[in-house]
C-alpha cells in the first residue's frame, strides 16, 4: 500500500477543507473536491489578470460588475443588429417568441418572469406581440380560471424568418473563447445564476433588496 499516496491526500482534503472557509461555493463532496482540485491547478497555471484600475486599489468585483454591463450591452448592439431589416421591435420579442416556442403555453406572468422583467415592462411586450398576431391568450386547458398565451402560426414563420441572424448574433457574443472556456463560463454564470435568481424573485423592493442580498453573502460565508 503507498502510504506516501494516502497522507498527500490526506493533506490534500484538510486544505479542501481549509479553503471552503474562504470559498463555501464548493460542495462539500466528491464532486465539490474535484472542483476545488480543477481550479487550484488552473490558478497556479495562469496568472491572474489585470484590470484597469488595479494597482490604484479597484477590487475584482467592480471589475467584474463593470465587465458584465459592458458584456449586456455589446449583446444589445448585435441583437439590435439582427433585427434591424426584420418586423420586430425589440430583442425582448423575438426572445419572448422564442421562450413560447421552446417552454410552450404558460401564463403571462410565467413568461415575464422566466425574461428576468418587471410586470409593466413584460406586459408591454406581450401586449405588443399580441397586436401584431404573433402570440394569442385563451383560456388554460389546466386550469379554467386563468390563461395562457403561446405563440401563433405568424409568430413561428416571423421567428423563422430571422433565426439565421439571431443565431449569428448570438455565436458573436461569446467571441473566441474555446470550448472549454465556454464550458468553463457557463459553469460559473450558472453559478451566479444560482445566487441571484432566489433574491430576485422575492420582489423586494430597492429600499430592502440591496441590504438583504448583501447580507445572503454573509450567510452563505458563515454557514461554510
Amino acid at each position: 500500500m503507498n502510504y506516501d499516496l494516502i497522507q498527500g491526500a490526506i493533506q490534500l482534503v484538510s486544505e479542501f477543507e481549509e479553503a471552503r472557509c474562504e470559498q463555501p461555493a464548493y460542495s462539500l463532496d466528491v464532486e465539490g473536491f474535484k472542483q476545488w482540485i480543477a481550479d487550484d491547478l488552473q490558478a497556479k497555471t495562469l496568472p491572474d489578470p489585470d484590470w484597469p484600475g488595479m494597482d490604484d486599489g479597484r477590487s475584482a468585483e467592480s471589475a467584474i460588475s463593470t465587465l458584465l454591463v459592458h458584456m449586456n450591452r455589446y449583446a444589445k448592439s448585435y441583437s439590435k443588429s439582427a433585427i434591424h431589416d426584420s418586423s420586430f421591435s425589440t430583442q425582448e420579442d423575438f426572445i419572448y417568441l422564442i421562450n413560447l416556442k421552446a417552454f410552450g403555453a404558460m401564463s403571462k406572468m410565467d413568461l415575464i418572469k422566466k425574461n428576468i422583467h418587471e410586470k409593466p415592462v413584460g406586459m408591454q411586450i406581450i401586449n405588443r406581440l399580441i397586436s401584431n398576431g404573433w402570440i394569442i391568450q385563451r383560456n388554460s386547458l389546466r386550469d379554467k380560471r386563468s390563461k395562457e398565451i403561446s405563440i401563433t402560426e405568424d409568430g413561428l414563420q416571423v421567428l423563422a424568418n430571422q433565426m439565421d441572424n439571431i443565431r449569428k448574433a448570438t455565436q458573436i457574443v461569446s467571441g473566441n473563447l474555446t470550448n472549454i472556456e465556454k464550458m468553463e463560463l457557463i459553469r460559473l454564470l450558472q453559478k451566479l445564476e444560482s445566487f441571484h435568481h432566489p433574491i430576485y424573485t422575492q420582489n423586494m423592493s430597492s429600499a430592502e433588496l440591496l441590504s438583504n442580498a448583501y447580507g445572503q453573502i454573509n450567510k452563505s460565508i458563515s454557514e461554510a
